[in-house]
């Protein structure tokens, strides 16, 4: 039996092909399965400029889809109970012990309170530990000192590596109490550093010895090796009053061109449609020997009370214009957004996320489906979010029973 309607397809293909026949998408990979069934579409070309077409096999910056990849690495150590839930994070992260917290959100870096109690591993795995990104504090003294200390990625400042980025961030505040409150993108990076030190080998080769090999995910990695580095679009961020296409990070020479200093849990992956699809696949299926069906559960589902999850609600109800009506899906389970409620046309337990390079990773456990939509245009403008949007409700309307 089909999976997708010949007629829901088609108006997929054609939506999606109005986005890049409009100028705002240079070119796009969309990828859609059920069952036995996967459709993908490639459209357009690696720059905005016209060049080289799109492929199947094209490589994207993965921005913050990275993180619902990252958080595998902190379930196989749960698996195998060289982490526990509530084990304090001191053993392995000795900076962050005896932590001070900010008295306020606006208050001097030394107008501090002690922590109640120590972060643990439950913490850092549902963003909850303290520290973040957080876009309604802009320019208060704690979000620029994250900035000027490098803690996070695509700013003048360059991330250190691992060592220095943990001395660093172990000399500011907390932003909350830990476990008081959900807080953006940190948490992510600080999980690789965690798995690093727990196993004694690099966060990526962890990843690619447990996720990635097993899983086929040859193109997965923190960088595009000098062979490959022409499958890397042109990554752009368009200007947000007149669209015009900024170049954000270039194929050769640019960020992605080398070897990492920092392998970014939050936001560094680069990888492709398939690999995505077999790693949202293994989740589907309860973990297919890389993790446990328990520990897929787990990540899956809403982890946050209301009062940690409050910061998100706000996010999505009161920021559309700024996130473009992305992040309306109510629940967050282990780095990634569980829908709890029905927002739009996804069904409630749909899990993924979508990254600022204009790249968005679901997957469906009512329909068994995967979509993957990925985009070399950055959230500067609503261009890409809007591509997801369409993505996903000709998806929808594609599926036949």
């Amino acid at each position: 039996m089909a999976q997708f309607s010949p007629a829901g397809l088609q108006r997929w293909r054609d939506v999606l092909a109005r986005h890049v026949d409009s100028g705002r998408i240079p070119g796009l990979v969309a990828l859609v399965s059920r069952g036995d069934e996967t459709h993908v579409e490639a459209l357009g070309t690696l720059r905005h400029d016209g060049g080289a077409a799109i492929q199947r096999d094209t490589v994207f910056r993965m921005a913050s889809t990275s993180k619902p990849v990252t958080v595998a690495a902190g379930m196989i150590l749960l698996d195998e109970c060289r982490l526990r839930l509530d084990d304090p994070v001191d053993p392995w992260l000795p900076e962050l012990a005896g932590r001070r917290v900010l008295s306020r959100i606006d208050a001097p870096l030394d107008d501090t309170v002690p922590a109640r109690r120590p972060i643990t591993v439950r913490d850092v795995l549902t963003s909850t530990f303290g520290l973040g990104m957080d876009m309604t504090t802009l320019g208060t003294p704690i979000m620029n000192a994250i900035f000027e200390q490098g803690l996070t990625p695509n700013l003048p400042t360059p991330m250190p590596g691992p060592d220095e980025w943990m001395r660093r961030l172990g000399e500011l505040p907390l932003m909350h109490q830990p476990g008081e409150r959900w807080q953006y993108h940190i948490a992510s990076d600080l999980l690789g550093v965690l798995v690093a030190r727990v196993t004694g080998q690099s966060f990526e080769s962890f990843l690619r010895d447990r996720v990635f090999g097993p899983l086929g995910m040859t193109d997965t990695g923190f960088h595009v090796p000098a062979e490959d580095i022409d499958r890397l679009p042109t990554l752009y961020a368009p200007d947000p009053q007149t669209g015009e296409f900024l170049v954000w990070d270039e194929s050769k020479g640019g960020r992605w061109s080398s070897p990492p200093t920092f392998t970014g849990g939050g936001g560094g992956l680069v990888s492709t449609a398939d690999d995505y699809l077999a790693y949202f696949r293994m989740l589907l299926n309860g973990g297919d020997g890389i993790l446990s069906r328990p520990a897929v559960e787990l990540m899956t589902t809403p982890r946050l009370t209301a009062e940690q999850n409050a910061a998100r609600t706000a996010m999505a109800r009161d920021n559309v214009h700024i996130s473009f009506g992305q992040g309306q899906h109510g629940g967050w389970g282990f780095g990634m957004a569980v829908r709890t409620y029905r927002g739009d046309y996804a069904p409630v337990g749909q899990f993924g996320w979508d990254g600022g390079s204009g790249t968005s990773t679901y997957a469906d456990p009512q329909h068994g489906l995967v979509g993957v939509l990925l985009t070399q245009v950055g959230a500067s403008n609503p261009s890409s979010a809007h591509a997801f949007h369409d993505f996903w409700t000709t998806i929808y309307q594609a599926i036949d029973a």
